[in-house]
This record gives structure tokens, sequence and C-alpha cells, in this order.
């Protein structure tokens, strides 16, 4: 997605600026070949009743109401349904962020501006200062989402976030009895294990593999398959505890 020109709206006060993606894509891209030639592989639109290549004026959208039969709406009707277009996050209140279970976090971007205006400075001073987030709304392509807005090192960070029919609901699991002995272990476990997150430490260690092979390849050397760490069960939650404590 390029970067999008918006603004925050702040009451009164309008704020441009400048819509970041933060996350890239790590993934290494493949193209889909035909094993016999080697050349690319083509998608086409096809009704197998009909036997007919489509065109993308050929196609509309169904709504599926009973198995077979379908709702239809065409691309005009669709679009007087989408939102109107506005390049605005407007701020609806301000939250604590404790609040906001990050299972709620969709995409994030950062808010930079072409020129730090004092009302760009307020709002980062503002937020700092009552150690809150910002809950907006906007609209990004044709999707209406809620937001929040909050500090990381001096900038604006925009996490667009799922609603709450988007996330799944799971019945709790029924606990277990854990005896105190088992429990203190654990603990002792944990505190063991304590580590300071250092993101910059943690790479993909799928692609950093597909990377080296493709490398590999271009040098005529063969694939090796990635090592697998052996793993000895133990059924005994209580010796298996201590065995990780010693090893």
């Amino acid at each position: 997605m390029p970067n999008i020109h918006s603004s925050i709206s702040f009451g009164l006060v309008n704020i441009p600026i400048i819509m970041n993606p933060l996350i890239k894509n790590n993934d290494t891209s493949f193209n889909q070949l035909h094993k016999k030639c080697l050349n690319r592989i083509q998608y086409l639109k096809y009704c197998p009743s009909c036997k007919e290549k489509l065109k993308e004026n050929d196609i509309i959208k169904g709504y599926e109401i009973e198995k077979d039969e379908y709702l239809t709406f065409t691309k005009e009707e669709l679009n007087k349904l989408k939102p109107e277009k506005t390049n605005e996050i407007e701020i609806v209140g301000f939250i604590n962020l404790k609040d906001v279970d990050p299972i709620y976090f969709e995409k994030s971007y950062i808010l930079l501006t072409e020129k730090k205006t004092k009302a760009y400075s307020l709002f980062i001073k503002a937020l700092k200062e009552a150690n809150k987030v910002a809950l907006g709304k906007t609209i990004l392509g044709s999707k209406f989402y809620y937001c929040i807005l909050r500090l990381n090192k001096e900038q604006i960070v925009m996490t667009t976030l799922y609603f709450e029919e988007e996330i799944k609901q799971f019945d709790a699991i029924k606990m277990s009895d854990i005896n105190q002995k088992e429990l203190d272990t654990a603990m002792m476990l944990i505190k063991q294990m304590e580590i300071k997150f250092e993101p910059e430490k943690y790479q993909d260690e799928y692609q950093k593999s597909i990377k080296d092979a493709i490398n590999n390849k271009l040098n005529g050397e063969k694939i090796n398959p990635t090592k697998k760490k052996k793993k000895t069960e133990i059924n005994n939650l209580l010796l298996a505890l201590e065995k990780s404590l010693k090893k």
C-alpha cells in the first residue's frame, strides 16, 4: 500500500499527516510454473456451466441465501454502499492501552508529517502527558476501521483494530488440579528462563533457509534438509519440570 496523505481530526484541530505502512512482507516470492516447459501459469475466469472464458464485465457478485440460490449485486449497487471516501482519522475518545486486548490489533502504520506543525507536536506531547492512546475511526481502501493512535519513540503509530464480530469465541478450558510442588517448580523454570525482549536478535528461520537454498542452487549445491531437534517425551509433569530446570 503506498503512502497516504491523511489528517488527524482532533476536536476542531486538523493535523496533516502521511500514513506509511509499518510492516513489510519478508516472504520470499515464488512464481508458479508449468513443470513441463517452465512457463508461468495463468488463472482464467471460467464458467463450467456455459463452458466460457469470462471477462470482468461478465461477472457479478452473489450472496448465497440457500444452496445454489443467490441474491445478486452489480458493481454499481455495491459501490453505492461503500462508506464516503475520506482521508481523515477522526478521534472519538481517549482510552488506556492496557484496556485493549492485543487480540484486536490488526495492521500498524506510522503517521509522519512533511513538516512538524505545532498541532502535530502538541498532539504528541498531550498523549504523553495524559498517558493515554487515542481511539479513532478511518477508512482505508474501501474498508471502515476503528484504530488506536499511540506513541512510539516520539512518533505516532496507528494500529487498525478487528471488530468484536471478527474475533472467534471459544469456551474456557476446564482447569486440571495442580499441586503446590508443580506450581513452585514451574515458577522456578519461568524465573530461570526470564529474558529481555530484543527483536533485532530474532530472525525468520524458515525464510533464512529458503534464501540459503536459493544461493546453494545457484552455486550448484544440494539442498540439505533442516535439522530436526530430538525431543524426549516425559509423561510425569513434575519430573519434566525438574529435568527442564537442570537442562
